[in-house]
């Protein structure tokens, strides 16, 4: 029987590499994203549109579901970047807004969904996009460095207060991964041009990198696991070259 999935930010970069991969595994994707976003309904995948911050709007996608949940993956985020001195109260909002307040209101309506099919004797896991950034902060990356700890910590406690209903809840921690929302920063112009990101492997991250872990978390050999932030850094944190 299929297994169904919610992945938010799935009409680009890290979210969509997840939906592709996972219907090729025999998921029912519902891939969320904001309206106008080119998501297109097709087999084993449904588009839910709404923006992540808004509570009515997400209440309203998760309710919409019929059936099963057995999985949220939530890839939705937008980075700001400068010296916390010269970014604005709105560059702030809006990073902690998607980062942090639609990461969290997704995980509340979801969970109703995804208790009913641990209780059922069905898989039910909740995989959360937080970042290196989160342990090893760099300069002018201070308001999404921050973003990240908090989803960081919003998974440890999610884990342990929904263990005993059988919902598994990890997050994975990406260093700088090759997609649409930070290729502007990768760009030879930028002045953060770093071909290899800092990492030992000589190269960033590609979604797939990402996405495999995010398959491995979602896996009956994952059942023991839960509470953990796990990154996917190329060495890059062990290595530690400053920024």
């Amino acid at each position: 029987m299929s297994k169904n999935v919610v992945i938010t930010g799935a009409a680009s970069g890290i979210g969509a590499q997840t939906a592709h991969r996972l219907r090729a595994d025999g998921w029912h994707v519902l891939g969320l994203d904001l309206p106008g976003t080119k998501l297109q309904a097709s087999d084993n995948f449904t588009p839910l549109f709404c923006d992540v911050r808004d509570p009515v709007q997400v209440e309203a996608a998760f309710k919409s579901i019929g059936g099963k949940l057995n999985a949220l993956i939530a890839c939705a985020g937008i980075l700001r970047t400068g010296p916390i001195a010269e970014q604005t109260v709105e560059d702030f909002d809006l990073v902690f807004d998607v980062n942090v307040r639609g990461l969290w209101l997704c995980a509340k309506y979801a969970l109703p969904k995804l208790k009913q099919a641990a209780a059922d004797g069905e898989l039910a896991r909740m995989v959360l996009l937080s970042s290196i950034a989160s342990i090893r902060p760099k300069v002018n990356g201070g308001v999404y460095a921050a973003s990240k700890a908090a989803v960081s910590q919003l998974t440890k406690v999610l884990a342990v207060e929904n263990a005993a209903d059988g919902v598994l809840i990890n997050a994975v921690a990406p260093a700088t991964v090759d997609t649409p929302m930070v290729r502007p920063a990768l760009s030879r112009n930028s002045g953060n041009y770093k071909p290899s990101g800092n990492s030992p492997l000589g190269r960033i991250a590609e979604p797939e990198d990402v996405v495999r872990l995010i398959r491995f978390l979602l896996s009956d050999d994952a059942a023991y696991i839960t509470g953990t932030i796990i990154p996917v850094d190329g060495g890059t944190s062990a290595a530690f070259v400053p920024a």
